[in-house]
């Protein structure tokens, strides 16, 4: 049976302590990071996102439509202001000034459909603005919404893995001070339980929480102040005094 002296024995549950908050931190950091309010809000930015884009498409459509309207009815004014030119000359035979007349209220009628036309685009441009405007709006608030998230969740993490570091530097200090054999086991323990070691209090073992049998606890009984006894549930090393409730021989 591996041995180790009572006191070194007892020093195994600071040792624990440290580790059981690393973990502890460890967790911390990790819900922190998984913080489920993030995907959330996350969820709905890219829906704000895919608004503004569809918001923003379709007024970037309907102007280039305005364009066009404008474009149209600006061409229209050009042979108008032609026209009124060859007119006002006076210029040609009474046939070409007739025929010319006809063109010129043809293109005035053909204004007028064209301004109808351009107005009723350009009630549309301002609507789609306005729409996009708000949704600009919404996708920023939203925004800003996850930004402030990310910045509390980047503040606990730095805060928690602030005070791990400090954890870890007085765990390493300690640890450092055991002989390497118990320091072995207890990490050999550690890592594939969970537990390290755990106080045996009044028959319990602290490592699993269970009520130890009377013929488990009359082997531990007989064992000598030095040995190092295990859980016969969770594996760890049990640290006894006979304050706790552990006669010892």
């Amino acid at each position: 049976m591996a041995k180790a002296a009572p006191e070194e024995q007892l020093r195994l549950l600071d040792l624990q302590a440290l580790d059981s908050t690393l973990n502890k931190l460890t967790r911390q950091a990790a819900a922190a990071r998984s913080n489920p309010e993030l995907g959330i809000v996350g969820a709905r930015v890219a829906e704000v996102d895919g608004e503004l884009v569809r918001a923003t498409t379709e007024l970037g459509d309907l102007e280039r439509e305005l364009t066009r309207a404008e474009d149209e009815v600006q061409s229209v004014v050009n042979r108008l202001e032609r026209d009124d030119k060859r007119l006002n000359s006076g210029t040609g035979t009474s046939k070409d000034l007739t025929a010319l007349q006809h063109e010129v209220a043809s293109l005035t009628k053909r204004r007028s459909d064209l301004e109808d036309v351009e107005l009723d685009v350009m009630e549309r441009v301002e609507a789609a603005r306005s729409a996009q405007l708000e949704v600009q709006g919404r996708t920023n608030g939203v925004r800003a919404e996850l930004r402030g998230l990310e910045e509390a969740r980047d503040a606990e993490v730095a805060a928690i893995e602030e005070q791990r570091s400090s954890v870890q530097a007085r765990r390493d200090e300690l640890a450092a001070t055991f002989d390497a054999p118990l320091l072995t086991m207890y990490e050999r323990i550690l890592a594939r339980r969970g537990v390290g070691a755990a106080r045996l209090f009044h028959g319990k073992s602290e490592g699993s929480g269970m009520q130890l049998s009377p013929g488990d606890l009359a082997d531990i009984s007989g064992a000598a102040p030095d040995d190092i006894v295990l859980c016969p549930d969770s594996g760890c090393i049990l640290v006894r005094s006979s304050e706790w409730g552990i006669q010892q021989p």
